[in-house]
């Protein structure tokens, strides 16, 4: 029997980007079917959260996501731009983001498609692998986005026509993100069970065995 697990993803966030690589191979490795929901960041889901906390705590983040990164030999750069626009001095955030809503929608859509996984890969390489420097810019987003399948100007004009539609998307999926017990991404949930953080992969796949994944 085929296994099940959510995956709550924010675009912006460092470490959902470092946990793809394994999670494709769990997928690829066992019959199980995750299901990438993706949520907005914390900075956008939770006004002023940066104005609370340690100042340090964006410092730290650049400083272990690189460091993991390297160990994992994942290729790896921040995105420039940055998909939410934040004054990293002041922290403060933008009123207007273009980016952070245009990607999180995208990602619902094909969220609805049954195919966010690897849409969402695909996308995620182009931001954080260090090979594209203005993903917003020129064609880099449609072509990273035609690798699997998907017509990107078809749609942006979906989205633009009915934005309502996949804003209740993610407004589920953070829904469902917060009843499982976390806030944080990337979030694992497996019947109603969450684990946080790529380095919670390897217990989460322990906790399924117990439930009886196997092997493709």
């Amino acid at each position: 029997m085929t296994l099940s697990v959510d995956l709550f993803y924010s675009f912006r966030s460092p470490y959902s980007y470092l946990a793809l690589p394994k999670t494709l191979k769990l997928v690829e490795k066992y019959d199980l079917a995750v299901n990438l929901r993706p949520v907005y960041p914390l900075a956008i889901r939770v006004p002023g959260f940066f104005k609370k906390t340690n100042p340090q705590f964006i410092r730290y983040v650049v400083l272990d996501s690189t460091r993991v990164a390297e160990h994992e030999g994942i290729p790896f750069r921040f995105p420039r731009p940055n998909p939410v626009v934040q004054d990293l001095t002041t922290l403060e955030v933008a009123a207007e983001q273009p980016y952070i809503h245009r990607l999180t929608r995208l990602g619902a859509m094909a969220q609805l498609e049954g195919r966010s996984l690897e849409f969402t890969y695909t996308i995620a390489r182009m931001l954080w692998d260090g090979s594209v420097s203005g993903w917003n810019e020129g064609d880099h987003l449609a072509r990273a986005a035609a690798k699997v399948g998907f017509d990107l100007a078809a749609m942006d004009e979906a989205i633009t026509a009915d934005p309502d539609r996949y804003e209740q998307v993610i407004a589920e999926n953070e829904k469902d993100h917060a009843a499982s017990g976390h806030w944080g991404v990337p979030t694992f949930v497996f019947e109603n069970e969450p684990f946080f953080g790529q380095d919670r992969i390897d217990l989460l796949v322990w906790r399924m065995q117990g439930k009886g994944l196997a092997r493709r």
